[in-house]
């Protein structure tokens, strides 16, 4: 897309340490952070114009997402297919949180952009808003304008007009709290026209290797995470951790920086790989995993999962019985 607009390759992965040819190699993993400041060299050469995360979006398949595109196109129904991919939400390039919320007649499927830089925010919500709505024809095996949607945005319509324009016929309302969109509760358990069982399983089980293999740390970050493991309910702070390694905390900082990683990620990692396991195969209550963890009431510790999986724990649980 920067190409087609006059950047030269050069230009759009200055910064990243990454090539052009790594970008044609299918073992090459691109970290957020590298996607994040190819986004900021493009938008410092051409202008956070409205519409140029809409190009970008464009250009996205469900083959873009590679297996979790497969499994998402060969899952039972899309209520199935939205579970697996909030589960390894991690495998795609998505910078958005994405959560499903049920409300009688309705479902919403909301894009929750606060921890996106503010600098890049509008380019990347409009990309992957975009890239959404493009592969959902191809998901659902039918014309998007059948479906009664709706769009709530947080952009002022200045912004978010180039956005409403590309939407396959659906309702757009801005100044919005949230983005989100709405569409008919009943669309989540129509069956998927390509759903293929031990595709899907086969699928699942690769993004789950995926999502663990990059969960994998080494290094200091390894240790860090040892250390948070052991009083996930009252973890250590940066500083006493930095004391146990025998350095100072800046050091700790800068020694999880260049392992693309932060105290804030370890624990969040620790506290959702504790959460799953006593949710799932413990079996405690809502409320006694909160305090396992350390929160201070179930509300903040549903709030955090939430996040993390891109659904309440509760309804996690339910669909880890179902599967």
């Amino acid at each position: 897309m920067a190409i087609d607009n006059g950047m030269s390759a050069r230009d759009c992965l200055k910064g990243t340490g990454l090539s052009a040819d790594q970008l044609n190699d299918a073992t090459t993993e691109i970290e957020a952070s590298d996607e994040l400041r190819v986004a900021r060299n493009v938008i410092a050469q051409l202008g956070d114009q409205p519409g140029l995360g809409i190009q970008a979006g464009l250009r996205y398949t469900l083959a873009s997402a590679g297996i979790l595109g497969f499994a998402l196109l060969s899952s039972r129904t899309l209520r199935d297919a939205a579970a697996i991919g909030l589960r390894y939400i991690a495998a795609s390039s998505a910078f958005v949180r994405l959560a499903i919320e049920e409300d009688g007649a309705r479902a919403r499927l909301l894009f929750d952009d606060d921890e996106i830089p503010e600098d890049a925010r509008a380019f990347l919500v409009e990309r992957d808003l975009t890239a959404v709505a493009n592969v959902m024809p191809g998901l659902l095996g039918r014309d998007p304008h059948q479906i009664s949607a709706r769009l709530e945005l947080r952009m002022p319509p200045a912004r978010g007009s180039a956005l409403a324009a590309v939407m396959p016929g659906w309702s757009v309302e801005f100044r919005q709290a949230h983005n989100a969109l709405i569409f008919p509760r009943a669309l989540l358990d129509e069956p998927l026209p390509q759903a293929d069982q031990s595709t899907a399983e086969m699928c699942e089980r690769q993004c789950r290797e995926l999502v663990e293999q990059r969960r994998a740390r080494h290094g200091v970050a390894a240790a860090v995470r040892s250390r948070l493991i052991h009083q996930p309910g009252r973890p250590p702070s940066m500083d006493a951790i930095a004391n146990e390694l025998h350095i100072d905390t800046r050091t700790l900082r800068r020694h999880l920086e260049r392992e693309d990683t932060s105290y804030r990620v370890l624990l969040d990692e620790v506290r959702d790989t504790l959460a799953v396991e006593m949710l799932t195969t413990a079996g405690l209550t809502v409320a006694e995993v909160a305090t396992r963890l350390g929160y201070a009431e179930p509300a903040s510790f549903t709030h955090a999962f939430t996040r993390w999986r891109g659904m309440p724990p509760s309804e996690y649980r339910r669909q880890a019985a179902g599967g």
